[in-house]
């Protein structure tokens, strides 16, 4: 009885405080004084209460420029959005931190969470990839002001990861131009593909399929331009065996050479 008796004046005494603590944040919400709005809110930053703490910087923040605290309300500002992954938003007001505070301590801190922002805004391969260019170009400036950053590791993770994804939307594009029987406009597009991407994880996939469109270009030609065209795709076989003797689509290279060689002893 007397543990039952104690177990619910503890539960009183939480409902109290949880209470009491609650009716002390909509006091200071409503208070038209500034400096007990920024004390609370810094506590609720810090506790990790982030949506709360927003509510009273978004109080306070006009009220706090110009004056010596604004530099640090507004990291504090920039970072809640950070935390509660509202990164449109935190990526543009650590943007503006930076600009309005070059030489704050905070700067580099404030530069790098701009540029993750941005790549959690960076959306999937196959959509416009104009988030992912931000992104690229902010952890590239990142990287350049800060080449003995311990961050560096992990931004330039994050640089190869995007690049991939672009990597992949073009490489997706010329693929659909190909298996859409668009031959030339596919040919054209491996072609810049090779030149962007000279790297690429794709590369051999692309070698492919350039021989392929030739192909099937030329089979589905003119007579008259059958044999410039097969020539053409004896060329683009030729360049895959060079590079991959033993490789994914070597079977089926083979077979398309073996065709062509056919064709054009006809064409003789």
């Amino acid at each position: 009885m007397f543990f039952l008796t104690m177990k619910r004046l503890f539960f009183l005494l939480i409902c109290v405080l949880i209470l009491g603590s609650c009716s002390e944040y909509q006091k200071v919400l409503k208070n038209e004084e500034v400096n007990p709005k920024y004390k609370m809110a810094e506590t609720l930053y810090k506790e990790g209460k982030y949506k709360k703490a927003l509510r009273l910087f978004e109080q306070i923040v006009p009220q706090y420029r110009g004056k010596p605290q604004a530099e640090r309300v507004m990291f504090f500002y920039a970072d809640t959005y950070y935390q509660l992954e509202d990164y449109y938003l935190a990526g543009y007001q650590f943007d503006r931190f930076t600009k309005s505070y070059p030489k704050s301590d905070k700067k580099e801190e404030a530069a790098y969470k701009s540029a993750t922002s941005y790549y959690h805004l960076s959306p999937r391969y196959s959509l416009d990839q104009k988030e992912t260019d931000e992104a690229l170009e902010k952890l590239q400036v990142y990287i350049n002001e800060y080449p003995d950053s311990e961050k560096l590791v992990e931004a330039n993770k994050l640089v190869s990861e995007l690049r991939n994804k672009k990597e992949k939307k073009a490489f997706e594009i010329a693929k659909q131009y190909h298996h859409t029987e668009n031959y030339k406009v596919a040919i054209s597009a491996f072609d810049n593909y090779l030149i962007d991407y000279p790297g690429s994880v794709y590369r051999e996939n692309v070698l492919y399929y350039k021989l392929e469109s030739q192909y099937l270009l030329a089979v589905g030609s003119y007579e008259s331009l059958v044999k410039e065209r097969l020539q053409e795709a004896d060329l683009y076989y030729n360049n895959y065996k060079k590079y991959y003797t033993e490789g994914d689509f070597t079977d089926d290279a083979e077979e398309i050479a073996e065709d062509i060689k056919a064709r054009l002893e006809k064409q003789d």
